[in-house]
């Protein structure tokens, strides 16, 4: 990271006027993200005077009294961008934290870019812009006091928003904003070296944690507006659509307002954009409006509908003879060619081949999806929880056939998204209902609906097959078959792309009417446990030790000669050493069973040593030592959460977590029939970071990935026994402990 001035490359279109507050006071703002945007065009001022206070959601607000407010402008999914994201700015802006109040952002494509959660990359992309923010109002600020006292900025210093001079004359922030509001924005903006940081780098609790802990209301479910009804949907099987419906009992139940279908107008828009149907059925569905959820959900359950079949219901057992089909087959698309792996495995002198495999599974979000909408001939007014809140406008706005303009949609904070709510089918369904019913709705999910009618992580099997020459590996070639895979992304370029000289990457996809997409670290979230099992096993036919042959491939790699190389190898050496240091790899007692992984995914190295004990004759993961690169860390108690968080993700999901589908229809419709890690079964997790002083990358998703091959990794040798199927404790006879090790 540089931390020389940097041309700020803003326009004077970024900062507004001042004006007077509501309460009194004045405001400088700032765009958060204009520095993003190419080809930025210089607009005139905006008479902030004739603006409401509310409408500054893009800016940094100082009232006369000192304090700043500061809008977050990307949804908050429990990543915490709502702490960490303001925290970037005040800490160039040079305030105190606790004088600092922020609010979240609404969705404004003027002023922001990708006001998204997904990727782990709201922190990478905001960087360098947040930064410039904080540093370009807080020279603006110094300009002013340095004026007002007639001496040169260079002679003023800034602590905690209070402005000192060479004779130690003092005045605050809000003493010259409004002078500040005047001034031209500085090109060169010094930024602060990360010694200088005051706020970034402290563990800082969430902003909203107070009213989290006290049940004030933050989330879509806690939403409310005058006259607003729920809303209760009867959707249909994967393959079918509705033939009719009898709502004779449903419109008797107590409390219902209304019984109608919708449907048409999704139709309509997937002629003009066939990508919905890949996130909403274009059948046409029942929908129950009531007094309350309870009431809505009731009289849903009261309904006699009639179905008939479209494309053919399908079920688990069918998937997977038809990937198996995929791989046994030869009708791939080639990701990524090195070499020539024909020519080294027929050269090889020993191979080894092993196929992996993975369910569907659903987001399991602690808050069903629930989506406002209010749809008026004035105003589109959405309210909720989601991930994608342009995409999901652009959806409604081409739906309903409203101009994006008219378009008002509030973010509400998540109780869970894991990609999920990347897709607004949800927020579609709530505008199709209000618009039809004239009324503002609220329509809200059950746990059956969130299971019975989710985007799913896609089933996908894997087969892995190395070249071994002169005790060296020599060809790699890795073969996916999934169900509806459609995000290949830069994988094949991840470890160990440039690392063999021969490597190739197929993939091959079977189109199912089962809608699927983006689950919690997408593509990587099975591939990693696959592929690091694979290198483990790898490692026992060469008969050389595991860590080393990691670390031998990575000096293989040259990515200054190979631009789509996209990992480092110093900085995956550096995770790895790390992990074997403070995991005390290979000197535990003779009862702890150990597994290592490596990985890099979301522009982040990671490594991970699981420990595995036996009691009572089985095998139990007792902790899971962590190593991340993710460059700077912003906050330590948020990162060391989404750290631990992802982990005991990839744990629970790979030991224990699995979706079958039976006619079109999931088998497990709730958490008493879906298996999810429990309390008791989660084991510790030892976090390290390491302090490189690089921008930041990814965390929210990187340390999920790994942590399933090592669990796999440990098993195997604590089992004798290795692991292809996840969950894995699909197979019960591969988890049982010899009975020597038992009795030693």
């Amino acid at each position: 990271m540089s931390t020389n001035p940097i041309h700020n490359s803003l326009s004077r279109r970024s900062f507004l006027r001042n004006s007077s507050l509501a309460g009194g006071g004045l405001l400088i703002g700032f765009n958060l993200f204009q520095a993003c945007k190419p080809k930025v065009i210089q607009e005139p001022a905006i008479d902030l005077a004739s603006l409401d206070y509310n409408d500054f959601n893009a800016f940094i607000k100082i009232a006369d009294n000192g304090a700043v407010t500061i809008f977050s402008p990307n949804p908050e999914v429990g990543q915490n961008v709502k702490t960490s994201m303001p925290m970037i700015i005040a800490e160039e802006l040079d305030v105190a934290w606790k004088d600092v109040y922020v609010e979240q952002g609404i969705l404004d494509t003027n002023n922001y870019t990708r006001q998204v959660a997904g990727g782990s990359q709201s922190i990478r992309f905001g960087w360098d812009a947040l930064r410039q923010t904080g540093a370009a109002a807080k020279q603006m600020l110094v300009s002013a006091a340095a004026a007002r006292w007639g001496v040169d900025p260079s002679e003023c210093t800034v602590s905690e928003g209070v402005i000192t001079n060479a004779a130690g004359e003092t005045l605050g922030y809000g003493d010259v904003v409004k002078e500040a509001a005047q001034l031209e924005v500085p090109e060169d903006v010094p930024l602060k070296k990360p010694s200088e940081y005051k706020i970034m780098g402290k563990p800082t609790p969430n902003v909203d944690i107070d009213e989290i802990i006290t049940g004030k209301p933050l989330y879509g479910m806690d939403y409310k507006a005058e006259g607003m009804v729920y809303a209760s949907v009867l959707r249909p099987t994967f393959g079918q659509k509705l033939v009719s419906y009898d709502d004779s009992e449903a419109r008797a139940m107590s409390g219902v307002v209304d019984i109608f279908t919708i449907g048409e107008k999704v139709r309509e828009l997937a002629e003009k954009e066939p990508s919905v149907l890949n996130i909403i059925s274009d059948s046409d569905k029942v929908v129950v409006l009531a007094n309350s959820t309870w009431e809505a959900m009731k009289a849903k359950n009261a309904i006699k509908a009639e179905w008939e079949e479209v494309t053919k219901p399908e079920s688990t057992e069918e998937h997977d003879k038809i990937l198996t089909g995929l791989l046994d087959g030869n009708k791939f698309d080639t990701r990524r060619s090195d070499g020539n792996v024909s020519k080294a495995f027929a050269e090889a002198d020993q191979v080894l081949e092993r196929t992996y495999e993975s369910p569907f599974l659903p987001h399991s979000c602690m808050e069903p999806m629930n989506f406002f909408a209010d749809i008026t001939a004035e105003k589109v007014h959405l309210v909720g929880p989601i991930q994608t809140p342009e995409r999901t406008a652009g959806f409604v706005s081409a739906l309903l056939g409203r101009a994006p303009e008219e378009i008002l949609l509030e973010m509400t904070r998540i109780g869970g998204g894991f990609g999920r709510r990347l897709y607004g089918d949800f927020a579609i369904e709530a505008a199709e209902i209000s618009d039809k019913a004239k009324k503002p709705v609220k329509l809200v999910y059950s746990r059956e609906d969130d299971m019975e009618d989710g985007i799913y992580r896609m089933s996908i099997k894997y087969r892995i097959k190395a070249g071994v020459k002169d005790g060296k590996v020599t060809a790699y070639h890795l073969k996916e078959a999934a169900v509806n895979s459609n995000m290949y992304g830069l994988v094949p370029n991840f470890f160990p792309a440039g690392a063999i000289t021969n490597y190739q990457v197929d993939t091959a996809s079977y189109q199912s009417n089962i809608t699927t997409g983006a689950w919690r670290a997408p593509y990587t979230n099975f591939l990693a446990s696959a592929e690091q099992s694979f290198f483990d096993e790898l490692a026992e036919l060469m008969e050389v030790d595991k860590i080393q042959l990691r670390l031998d491939l990575l000096d293989n790699v040259k990515p200054e000669e190979d631009e789509s190389i996209q990992y480092s190898p110093e900085r995956m050496k550096e995770v790895i050493l790390t992990a074997v240091e403070k995991s005390g790899w290979g000197k535990k007692p003779d009862n702890v069973y150990q597994g290592f992984v490596n990985y890099y995914c979301h522009n982040s190295h990671v490594a991970e040593v699981a420990d595995v004990e036996i009691e009572n004759g089985e095998p139990v993961i007792k902790k899971i030592t962590c190593v991340v690169d993710c460059g700077i860390v912003v906050n330590p108690l948020a990162a060391t959460n989404l750290v631990e968080g992802g982990v005991l993700d990839g744990v629970g999901h790979s030991m224990y977590s699995e979706l079958t589908f039976k006619d079109g229809k999931p088998t497990a419709t709730n958490f008493d029939g879906y298996r999810l890690l429990r309390m008791k079964e989660a084991p510790i997790v030892e976090t390290y970071f390491i302090d490189n002083g690089l921008s930041p990358t990814g965390l929210g998703e990187p340390t999920l990935p790994p942590a399933g091959g090592a669990v796999s990794n440990a098993l195997k040798a604590a089992t004798g026994n290795r692991l292809y199927k996840q969950p894995f404790t699909k197979t019960p006879e591969l988890l049982k402990v010899p009975e020597k090790e038992i009795i030693g």
